[in-house]
């Protein structure tokens, strides 16, 4: 193993909302890996990893957990794994840090890497749930990726013993409901079978996160794009519905079609104008709907439906209300850190900030749109 790193395998990436959950890996990489907009995985080989792999990782967990209680208890912190306790650990065992922050957060929750992990037989995700649970007391909550064509392969019983087991939360990337945005993107999966899938989800009783791509029917396929995503998450009617904004690295198969003029990128104003169609259409759900991510422009369109359906609307309504030179001032702003909303417009110290910026952008010849486009391949 190289220097610093821990004796367990972890995967590239997560949800936003995983970040305080502790990793642990049962595949490796995607094995789908031809959407056109993702830049993850790309010339990386699917595999599954054996269970022994996975119980030895969770036993190398355990024996870092162990670690980090003596070094609480020789500090004299009784085996409370408190900030002084993860500030030691980080100095002096910092492979052990991550582990760490996650006692130190209580060890209540756990995400299942990689893309697509209940592509493992049903037997064996039960007997890893269980050893998790079993090793780990303090876990409330497990939670995992998966595709909508893997979920239809799973019966209800058989997601309802994975719940059974300790299995609390599906994260599924629905990207879009509009069945030529899916074929284009080269989804590999159908309005009918997202509905399908996510239903399915639901009747077993666990938890459903549903993720929609804004901006990704480009300027062709908006509308559809908007129209469709509401209708199959009415249909679903998800726990959580979470928005991510298009973009394209150069990473991603799209990046091409983009940059050949085939696909054409919304601008944010264009963007902001398809999400105010998607939730005017989201009907009779009771879902959460969330936008975090940095990549989204407008963070507090969240909220409960359908009771702060209006607050979301009002929110959007207010960005495009504003005069152009203003929302290009907000868009910098946000992408920049300095803005989290639009009320941080108030403050004259972010303000300042913000204009200084311009000017430099000014002084370099370049345009904000062109800066902002730099900026998003950053958050991906």
């Amino acid at each position: 193993m190289f220097a610093n790193r821990p004796n367990y395998e972890q995967g590239p990436i997560r949800p936003p909302s995983e970040a305080d959950s502790l990793l642990l890996r049962l595949t490796r990489n995607c094995p789908w890996n031809r959407c056109l907009f993702c830049p993850v995985y790309k010339k990386e080989k699917f595999s599954k990893r054996s269970i022994e792999e996975i119980k030895s990782d969770i036993e190398e967990l355990e024996k870092a957990a162990d670690k980090i209680k003596k070094i609480s208890l020789s500090s004299g912190f009784g085996g409370e794994i408190n900030r002084q306790v993860a500030v030691q650990v980080q100095s002096r065992n910092p492979e052990l840090f991550q582990v760490a922050l996650w006692l130190y957060g209580g060890g209540e929750n756990v995400f299942l890497q990689d893309g697509d992990s209940l592509l493992l037989p049903v037997d064996q995700l039960v007997e890893i749930l269980e050893t998790l649970t079993e090793k780990f007391p303090s876990i409330r909550r497990i939670t995992t990726y998966a595709r909508s064509r893997t979920l239809l392969r799973r019966s209800v019983d058989d997601l309802a013993r994975l719940k059974k087991a300790g299995l609390g939360r599906i994260h599924v990337g629905m990207e879009s409901g509009n069945n030529e945005v899916l074929d284009y993107m080269k989804k590999g999966v159908t309005y009918t079978q997202q509905v399908d899938a996510g239903k399915r989800v639901k009747s077993a009783g666990l938890s459903l996160s549903e993720y929609v791509i804004l901006g990704l029917g480009g300027e062709k396929w908006w509308r559809q794009h908007a129209l469709d995503s509401a209708s199959a998450l009415n249909e679903i009617n998800p726990d959580f519905i979470r928005v991510r904004t298009l973009a394209v690295p150069a990473a991603s198969l799209l990046y091409e079609k983009v940059q050949s003029g085939e696909f054409k990128v919304m601008v944010d104003d264009d963007v902001v104008r398809e999400e105010k169609l998607f939730i005017e259409n989201l009907q009779g759900i009771d879902s959460y709907f969330y936008s975090d991510h940095i990549l989204n422009l407008l963070e507090d369109v969240s909220g409960k439906l359908p009771e702060d359906k209006e607050k979301m609307l009002k929110v959007i309504d207010r960005y495009l209300s504003l005069p152009a030179a203003e929302r290009e001032r907000f868009c910098l702003g946000r992408r920049t850190g300095y803005y989290r909303t639009m009320d941080d417009m108030q403050n004259d110290s972010l303000n300042s900030s913000v204009e200084r910026l311009y000017k430099q952008l000014q002084d370099k010849g370049l345009t904000v749109a062109q800066y902002m486009k730099q900026l998003m391949l950053r958050f991906i």
